[in-house]
């Protein structure tokens, strides 16, 4: 999942960052509302985690200008304030949620995640294809009953490929969902992703590569290219 936090508090932004990137989200980092607007604008995210209080274009404008677009991203809000007024304030201006700070960050996270959800279409409880098992919620694949362990990058590519059902998923879609913003378009990143991806999940392979249009992993359902 692709999360943007707009935090104009620069090491609590850094550091909620780096925390959502451990649990294996793309994160992108906005200090101030003008920037996070212009992200917003030109990537898609599943969540902002946005602070109320910004300078310069405020949170309650920023969150505004989100939901004007008509995009699916669901908006966390962030706040010193603690009262039901503030909170309500909040939420009226149409954020999905709101969180007052200081917070526990495994409650930000378990939020994160289920905004996340929200924002795309539902998926099942497990993500399959031939004897691959994945489960987005405890972060397992399996293989014919066998574990499997993959980095946070391998994983992600795997999950968004098989939520894709057997669509073709192009390498600048994958970085846009798996990586963040500071990923090199023109690197051979994703390629090698995949080939580390291929060599542990074994024989028979499940990921194609359709030349010149990216990868897929074929459904019982879908047309041969």
């Amino acid at each position: 999942m692709r999360i943007l936090v707009v935090e104009d508090e620069v090491p609590l932004a850094d550091a909620i960052a780096r925390g959502l990137r451990r649990e294996g989200m793309a994160v992108d980092v906005a200090y101030d509302g003008e920037t996070g607007h212009e992200k917003s604008t030109v990537t898609r995210y599943d969540v902002v985690v946005l602070d109320r209080d910004l300078p310069g274009m405020s949170g309650d404008e920023l969150c505004k200008e989100i939901l004007s677009s008509g995009a699916l991203t669901r908006v966390m809000m962030l706040t010193a304030s603690a009262g039901i007024d503030d909170r309500v304030a909040g939420l009226s201006l149409g954020a999905d949620d709101y969180l007052a700070k200081p917070f526990a960050f495994p409650e930000l996270v378990a939020r994160v995640r289920a905004l996340a959800r929200r924002a795309t279409p539902a998926t099942p409880p497990l993500l399959t294809a031939r004897d691959v098992e994945l489960d987005p919620a405890r972060r397992t694949v399996r293989r014919a009953g066998h574990p499997v362990e993959l980095t946070r990058k391998e994983f992600g590519v795997l999950e968004v490929l098989l939520a894709a059902k057997g669509s073709v998923v192009s390498s600048e879609e994958l970085l846009e969902r798996v990586w963040d913003e500071n990923a090199d378009p023109f690197t051979t990143t994703v390629r090698v992703t995949v080939m580390t991806l291929r060599k542990k999940l074994g024989e028979p392979g499940i990921i194609d590569t359709v030349v010149g249009s990216g990868y897929r992993v074929p459904t019982a359902g879908s047309t041969e290219l």
